[in-house]
């Protein structure tokens, strides 16, 4: 398992110099794999169809929202998200508060990772997993960081795989959804005893820069690849 040598200050602090930024950030994304702690699931009950937008629901209260017909309304109601809610094989995620939608593999866990906003992860496979990460900006959308190519490699080297690590980015490209602009990356970063694939997709919005990253081992990209694109493909923002 990957290990986080950095600080949060230095993390943060690498991150705001590599964009030129308007305001401060207050919270500091942290690199994958780092030491987890699994979170109990519950029981849905009755009062799981009303739980609080900053709650992270258990993987059990999850599957109820997945499952339930009237806890629909708690997702966007535009095609993506009904889509979203809908994936055979994968479980939805809404973040009200922050404002964003993505899907993860049926089996994987909820871990609670400091600094990161959400984590999925394989418990057998600790490299397969997703997690979202949100940093304030004053930037109105990401094309004012740069092109998809400098973002990623700048991200990429400096923020979502170890200073030791060598990296690797296979392609960058720039898409629009909804009146969005994502960039998504894929790279390969490599540690002296394994090697990560991982895809990423950023974007800004809500005066925020969401960054959602997911992966697997190199030996499992081929078994894993179409699983983890889907990830990447249904990540949505929404404004709040």
């Amino acid at each position: 398992m990957v290990s986080l040598q950095n600080s949060p200050t230095l993390h943060r602090t690498l991150f705001l110099n590599s964009f030129p930024q308007k305001h401060g950030a207050s919270r500091s994304p942290r690199r994958e794999g780092i030491s987890f702690t699994v979170k109990a699931a519950h029981e849905p009950s009755a009062s799981s169809a009303g739980f609080p937008s900053q709650d992270r629901p258990g993987r059990r209260e999850v599957i109820a929202i997945g499952t339930t017909a009237p806890l629909v309304f708690l997702f966007s109601q535009n095609s993506s998200s009904f889509a979203a809610e809908n994936k055979k094989g994968f479980l939805p995620v809404t973040d009200q508060k922050d404002g964003y939608t993505f899907i993860y593999p049926f089996g994987w866990q909820e871990v609670s990772i400091e600094g990161q906003d959400k984590v999925f992860k394989d418990v057998i496979e600790p490299l397969e997993s997703v997690s979202v990460n949100i940093i304030p900006t004053g930037k109105q959308n990401i094309k004012e960081f740069g092109p998809p190519q400098q973002v990623g490699e700048t991200l990429i080297k400096r923020v979502l795989a170890p200073p030791n690590q060598k990296t690797k980015i296979i392609e960058a490209t720039e898409q629009d959804v909804d009146g969005k602009t994502y960039y998504r990356f894929e790279f390969i970063a490599q540690a002296p005893n394994y090697t990560r694939h991982a895809l990423s997709t950023v974007s800004v919005s809500n005066g925020k820069f969401y960054t959602l990253t997911t992966g697997a081992n190199e030996r499992r990209w081929d078994k894993m690849k179409e699983r983890l694109q889907t990830v990447i493909e249904f990540f949505q923002i929404s404004n709040v």
